[in-house]
């Protein structure tokens, strides 16, 4: 299984919040830069992030984003089913497969899915953006703060 650019992007996001260091929101643009990711595809992830209620988006002169949640009780299977779209794994309906009716197949990818989303929900926020990967974020705040500065 891979993950959608749109889910690794999500997923960067809420980790780049999650350590965030300063009082004032963090931007788009700011987002943007660290991660090179496009300002037009972020803009999407942030608004459908901020729909959830993971994070807070403000408009504005002095808007941003923010993590509107506790770290420790955000689950990645969670995260993961929703900017997935908690789709199949395989289209057999789209494909107008002749094995629809008979096939293991559907079945077997559908269980090994949810293992995957099981695992991941095991999970947090906190887990996967604290030890070197928290530090690492920090450093790339402090930096951008630098670089914006000087």
């Amino acid at each position: 299984m891979r993950l959608t650019r749109f889910s690794d992007i999500g997923l960067r996001v809420l980790m780049y919040l999650a350590q965030q260091v300063r009082e004032q929101p963090v931007t788009v643009a700011e987002i943007s830069s660290q991660f090179g990711v496009p300002h037009n595809h972020l803009v999407k992830v942030v608004g459908a992030m901020a729909k959830q209620g993971w994070i807070h988006a403000m408009r504005g002169r002095h808007g941003g984003v923010r993590l509107a949640v506790s770290p420790g009780q955000l689950p990645i299977g969670s995260v993961l089913r929703i900017l997935e779209g908690d789709r199949e794994a395989i289209d057999c309906e789209g494909l107008a497969c002749r094995l629809a009716a008979q096939c293991f197949l559907r079945g077997a990818l559908q269980e090994g899915l949810n293992a995957f989303y099981s695992a991941m929900d095991r999970y947090t926020l906190a887990d996967v953006a604290g030890t070197e990967t928290g530090e690492k974020i920090v450093q790339m705040h402090r930096n951008f703060l630098k670089q914006s500065a000087g």
